[in-house]
């Protein structure tokens, strides 16, 4: 089992910047992938951003590319979304997640792992 904690959501206002934490423990062997998700009210989770084990690969869906940026520190254990120039369309809960491959990155169906979620509001 791998538990995953978030931390740093917040509110905000249109154009600040906000760092999000996630911090693993357990079997953190198996979260040689670690991405985020999120959920906007009446909308389904989509995907953020992931990042490989090596930190090298990393993936941003197209709505935060150049905005955000994912870190990972393997000898903590935590990853992190560092958001910049922030929209009130990034409003959502937050979520991290883990898995062993790295494959299919995108898709939270392929995830075991999951925070409970942190909360991001930018105001306009």
């Amino acid at each position: 089992q791998v538990q995953l904690v978030e931390s740093g959501g917040g509110l905000v206002q249109a154009g600040g910047s906000l760092r999000l934490s996630c911090a693993a423990s357990g079997r953190t062997f198996s979260s040689n992938t670690m991405g985020w998700f999120r959920q906007a009210p009446g909308k389904e989770r989509e995907f953020v951003a992931a990042i490989i084990r090596s930190g090298i690969n990393t993936y941003y869906a197209d709505s935060v590319k150049g905005r955000f940026t994912i870190s990972r520190d393997n000898a903590k254990n935590t990853v992190y979304l560092q958001m910049n120039s922030l929209k009130p369309e990034d409003t959502a809960v937050y979520y991290c997640a883990a898995k062993g491959s790295s494959s299919s990155y995108s898709i939270q169906q392929g995830y075991p792992y999951w925070g409970q979620g942190t909360q991001v509001t930018v105001s306009s």
